[in-house]
């Protein structure tokens, strides 16, 4: 490893200590019961003392709160129950001042549908962001175009009666899946990357970041022949399905060179980085996710290690 001061900053993801910070909870300033963006600031010294290097936040933006925050209504503001820009813009100011790394929460694979761009999608078939979402017509019967299932239970095609078509949500029916084969939404969520990076932010950890490209052709996904057999938890009858269509198709790697080059582009001011939220359990597949010249990710989470036993010589 290099010695110079450059060389060290550089690799303060690998590193440091980073701590979550579930708004939510985590300290409550004005009183009103929900935890907040000043909160956070008053406790800054106390995440010093204790070492931590970085702060990844959860979200923080206008959200109806279906997934507590993950169904996101506007991505450049800040929901009222937190504060505001101001109050975000000094939490970066202070965190910086005391040495510490933010990191915001991305959500690039879905929306609440309640956000605009979904608002203008579902209200025709012409409008010019149906191609935002993922709209596909029934089988003859009536049926959803596929037999993909969301992970919270249940088909991942919802009807809408007004359209005559489904649309697609990985998830809760709240959130439906953006189409990132379109160009426009790509451009889109990259334009959200760069509002928080101007602002400062150190890195983005992207939820979902396996979900957001899936098979152009919505093939079925074939039967898991041991459902019964989870490298996590178990989702039910999610796990009936081995997820080969729903998710990871090979086209999402050109996309996370892009979003790499962008970040690459702000770490010529200061290092910034990609964490990528993986439920991968194969790691050969998971280890894509670096990039083949490491020009992808900086750091795919692994969720192996959730289970296994807190040694250093088994984490090794």
């Amino acid at each position: 490893m290099e010695n110079n001061p450059q060389s060290q900053q550089a690799l303060w993801w690998k590193q440091g200590v980073i701590y979550q910070i579930y708004p939510r909870s985590f300290k409550d300033e004005n009183g009103d019961g929900i935890g907040d963006l000043s909160g956070i600031i008053a406790k800054l010294n106390h995440l010093t003392w204790l070492g931590v290097d970085a702060i990844w936040i959860s979200p923080i933006y206008p959200s109806p709160m279906v997934d507590f925050g993950y169904d996101v209504t506007d991505f450049t503001g800040i929901d009222p129950i937190f504060g505001d820009l101001d109050a975000f813009d000094a939490l970066v100011a202070q965190a910086h001042q005391n040495g510490i790394k933010v990191i915001m929460d991305y959500v690039p694979n879905h929306t609440s549908d309640q956000h605009p761009w979904f608002l203008e999608s579902r209200s025709s078939r012409q409008n010019p962001k149906r191609d935002w979402y993922v709209w596909v017509d029934p089988k003859p019967d009536g049926s959803p175009p596929n037999n993909w299932l969301g992970s919270w239970g249940g088909s991942a095609w919802e009807w809408d009666a007004n359209t005559h078509q489904y649309y697609l949500h990985s998830y809760h029916k709240a959130m439906p899946d953006l189409n990132w084969r379109n160009p426009a939404v790509k451009e889109a969520m990259f334009d959200v990357a760069r509002f928080w990076l101007d602002r400062g932010v150190d890195g983005l950890r992207i939820d979902s970041a396996q979900r957001i490209m899936k098979d152009p052709h919505l093939r079925d996904n074939p039967p898991n022949p041991t459902p019964d057999v989870t490298a996590y938890k178990r989702l039910g009858d999610y796990d009936s399905q081995l997820h080969l269509y729903d998710k990871g198709h090979a086209d999402i790697h050109a996309v996370y060179r892009e979003l790499r080059q962008l970040l690459d582009t702000y770490s010529a001011q200061s290092p910034r980085v990609a964490l990528g939220e993986m439920h991968i359990f194969d790691w050969q597949e998971w280890a894509r996710y670096y990039g083949a010249q490491l020009d992808e990710l900086h750091m795919p989470l692994n969720f192996g290690l959730v289970g296994i036993s807190w040694k250093a010589s088994v984490v090794r």
